[in-house]
Formats: structure tokens, sequence, C-alpha cells
């Protein structure tokens, strides 16, 4: 049946707009209509109770959570058990992300995300596998022990899945600009981080599809005033996309609103980078046999080396606009509609406009988070 949301200020563009329905039937939103005109025969009316209606929200960066860690147990129970907890928190499309591993649990991992993806878990939209391709200079709690040169014999497991979107991490000194414009051409995100390259060679994988940066700033090669590193390539570069950890601790707040002004806003997108612990009272796990700590928002090792987070989305938007000073619709589009464009999936996804899937969250005013739609069904209402 198809239902319309009336009742909210619905978020479509840069307005808030008062006074209109939003119509959805078969999984997408049908219209954008006045409320007088959300009525007849067949249309099951849902009251929203005045709360803000907005795109739902996306992250690309999902290493855990509800006690779950996808490098323990790349599984499809996992997938769900990971994105019911992030859900609840108005993620209704994510990555589950794998730690730099063994390319046998890579394999695992990309077998289970396909599995999921045709069993219908919902907000599933492919995977991203963080590593081992990476930098021992820049390896953070990357295990050493785990980390390789990606060359021809990987390529093939990379361009796996099948379905969905693969995003690849990797440090681009660690390859070469052949690999990654290999990757590329099949259909790969490439993104760098973990990453002590310099500007030259960033620049170089730029040229040859490199098309993100993770969690800009941390675990790699910063702007100095003789090498602008990977930081500078980033930030110089207007048409690569930079993924943002918004809690506070990552970066410190006038570091981002300075990368704010380097390029256009549509290239941030938020992360959480988020750990098993989110979701739960857990303070504590083991991350490949260390002990890591739960601080806040924040998750550390034994050494005190960042070990991911313990924030949701909702909570980075909303830091956002109070760290950031970004109005909402652009802090929003930062959870959205850009990490859509990034994965290539904006003409379905990050916008409430006609024809797209009605993936949704409603918040009240200080964004939280009071119910979701994925694919037209909803949870918590």
């Amino acid at each position: 049946m198809p239902t319309a949301l009336i009742n909210a200020r619905v978020l479509r563009g840069t307005s808030l707009l008062d006074g209109h329905s939003v119509l959805i039937d078969q999984g997408r939103i049908k219209d954008i209509v006045p409320a007088a005109e959300a009525r007849g025969r067949g249309i099951e009316r849902l009251d929203l109770g005045g709360g803000l209606l907005l795109p739902g929200f996306i992250d690309t960066q999902v290493n855990g959570g509800g006690g779950v860690l996808f490098n323990d147990a790349p599984t499809i129970e996992s997938i769900r058990q990971i994105g019911r907890a992030h859900r609840r928190f108005g993620t209704t499309g994510f990555l589950p992300t794998l730690i730099s591993t063994d390319l046998e649990v890579v394999a695992q991992a990309i077998g289970a995300t396909r599995a999921a993806m045709a069993a219908g878990v919902p907000g599933v939209l492919g995977i991203h596998i963080e590593g081992p391709f990476l930098s021992i200079e820049r390896k953070g709690v990357h295990d050493p022990a785990k980390l390789r040169e990606l060359d021809d014999s990987a390529v093939g497991l990379l361009t796996s899945l099948g379905a969905g979107r693969t995003v690849v991490t990797l440090a681009p000194e660690v390859t070469t600009p052949h690999i990654i414009r290999r990757l590329t051409d099949a259909g790969v995100i490439v993104s760098a981080g973990h990453t002590n390259a310099t500007y030259a060679e960033v620049t170089e994988a730029l040229r040859n599809g490199l098309r993100g940066f993770t969690h800009l700033f941390n675990a790699m090669s910063q702007l100095t005033s003789r090498e602008p590193g990977t930081v500078g390539a980033a930030l110089e570069d207007p048409t690569s996309w930079c993924g943002i950890i918004v809690d506070g601790e990552h970066i410190a707040p006038a570091v981002l609103r300075l990368a704010l002004r380097c390029k256009p806003h549509e290239r941030f997108m938020l992360v959480t980078d988020a750990m098993p612990a989110l979701g739960t009272d857990i303070r504590e796990f083991e991350l490949q046999g260390r002990r890591i700590s739960v601080s806040g928002a924040v998750c550390y090792d034994e050494e005190g080396r960042l070990a991911g987070s313990n924030i949701d989305l909702a909570s980075c938007v909303r830091n956002a606009i109070e760290l950031l000073g970004l109005p909402l619709h652009e802090a929003v589009h930062m959870a959205s509609l850009y990490p859509a464009e990034f994965l290539g999936l904006a003409r379905e996804l990050g916008r409430i406009e006609p024809g797209y899937r009605a993936n949704l969250v409603l918040t009240d005013e200080r964004l939280s988070v009071r119910a979701t739609w994925i694919d037209g069904q909803p949870e918590g209402l």
C-alpha cells in the first residue's frame, strides 16, 4: 500500500519544506506534494509528529557495531548485526569495512558481503577493504605482520565482489599507478590511506583513478612547507572525496574548518570508522590480539594510539553543525548525498526526490533519531 509521510519538515535540497508530504510506493519515493494532496483511498497516512525528515545516512567506513567486529566474523549475520546497530542512529546504507588481514579473510569478507546483498540484508551497499596494502610507517593500529605490497596477484580478488560497490584503501607507494588504473577500470573505488606517499606519488595516483582519501589527516603524510604530502595533494585536488571523522578527537575542529576552505564542501563526507562498541556498553575489546579501550567517542590501543571510533553518523552530523559551523543541509549532505556521489549512487540515494529509493531518517530538532526507512521499510515507529 502506498504511504504518505505527513507532518514533518522535509529536507529537499537546501530547504526544509513545511506542509508537504512524502509519498512512498514499492520502496521508492513516488512524489513530494502539499499535505492536502496526500489523501485518497488506498493511501496510508503516517503522522511524523513534526520531526525532521532527512535523506538516510551513508557510512563508507564501518568496522563494526553492536558488539561485532567484521574482522572477527566476516559472515552474513555479522553484517546484519552491524547494520542493525548503526541503523538506530540514522545509517541506512553502509560498507562493512575490513581492517588489514590475510587475503584468505579478505576473500571470506567479500563472499559474505556478496551473500548479504543477495539475501537483502538492509543497508548493505558493498564492502570497504582497508588494507593490507598499507604503509608500515603510517600503519596506525593495523597489524604490521599483515601488511604487504599490492601486485597483480591480488587484483582478481579485489575485483571479485560482482555486485554493489568495492572501496579499497591503499598506500599508493606500495603499488604502481598501473595497478591503480587496473582496479579503477574494473570498477573498484580506490582511496588513499595509511600512506606515507609523497605529493608527487599521490598526484600520479590521482591521474590514474585514485578517487578518495580515507580519514583525511589521520595516518598519512602531512602538509609541510616543502613537501605537501598526502594531505596537501588531497586538499589541492578539487575532484576527489575526503572522508572525515568529526568526533572532536581524531582531528581538531580548527583544522577541519581550514580544510573546508580548501576545496568544495561536496567533496567531504562524514564517516564513523566505528568499532564494535558502537550501540553497546562495551568499554574494551580485542583487535587482532591487542586490547582496545573505549573512551567516549574514540578508541585507543594499549600504547595510546587511536583505534577507530565509538561514534555514530547522527552525532557526526550534529558535530559538523556545532564544531564546524555548517548549516543543517550541508552537514546532512556530508552524511548522505556526498557519500552517495563518492560511491556512484547519487541517482538513487542521498536525496529526497521522486524516483529515489526511500531511504530516510526521521529526527527531532537535536538530530536524535526517531525512525528510519530502508527501501520503504520503516523501523522505530
